[in-house]
């Protein structure tokens, strides 16, 4: 039968279905529950933040057995938890969402500023001007896609009032043996490595991938490194 439980007046993160007219819902962690949406290796256990399942959680009203068996096939609360969160929808608080949205907003600021750059200057245009052209064409950030599911169609838009350009371009680099440690680090954290050769010297010869905006700093971090002692060549695609 349905009853009363005592618990604070609070707004909750929630995996909820509605099935034959009628509502039932949980609450949960809102990251674990999205990855185990998602298919991501996680104890559903942990998910759960309740023993219950609810036909209203924030006023305490629990579905009874009854109706669980009915409508689900049993009143297990993991089994029913299932089946809720893999058809369901999990329904996040606005201080929740404001979060993600804001954390994917630096995600898809810091993926522009790294990925694309001023075509007058060949330089990437700077975090504040990128932050200022997402305000001025009033981008909406969809806090269920990733950044980089979003990042294409924002580029699109913000070109209106920022040009940039996000072209990509392959280098061919030679590393004296005694500099390679210190700039494998740097060419991992600034592009894509495509290919190496670790030649009888000991040198290195890598293929990269890099933004045609951070062509420059990473020649100049290398160049720090091995005082100049670097080969470089452009690879046409």
């Amino acid at each position: 039968m349905q009853g009363n439980i005592e618990h604070e007046k609070i707004h909750l993160n929630l995996a909820r279905i509605k099935k034959q007219g009628e509502n039932f819902e949980f609450p949960v962690d809102p990251d674990l529950a999205i990855a185990h949406k998602k298919g991501e290796d996680i104890d559903l256990r942990e998910v759960i933040k309740s023993e219950h399942i609810f036909t209203d959680a924030k006023k305490g009203l629990l579905a009874s057995e009854e109706k669980l068996k009915e409508i689900f096939g049993t009143s297990e609360t993991l089994e029913v938890a299932e089946q809720i969160i893999q058809k369901g929808e999990i329904q996040l608080t606005s201080e929740y969402r404001a979060k993600l949205i804001e954390d994917k907003r630096k995600q898809i600021i810091n993926y522009i500023q790294q990925n694309g750059f001023n075509p007058s200057t060949g330089l990437p245009h700077p975090v504040t001007r990128i932050e200022s052209a997402l305000e001025e064409v009033k981008v909406k950030i969809d806090e269920h896609k990733s950044a980089k599911e979003q990042v294409e169609e924002i580029v699109k838009k913000i070109r209106v009032v920022l040009p940039i350009s996000t072209e990509k371009r392959n280098i061919e680099i030679t590393i004296p043996a005694e500099f390679t440690g210190k700039c494998y680090s740097i060419i991992q954290n600034m592009s894509t490595v495509k290919n190496e050769n670790w030649n009888s010297d000991g040198s290195l010869t890598a293929v990269v991938e890099i933004s045609a905006g951070l062509q420059a700093e990473l020649f100049d971090k290398l160049n720090a490194v091995t005082h100049g002692n670097i080969q470089t060549k452009t690879i046409k695609n």
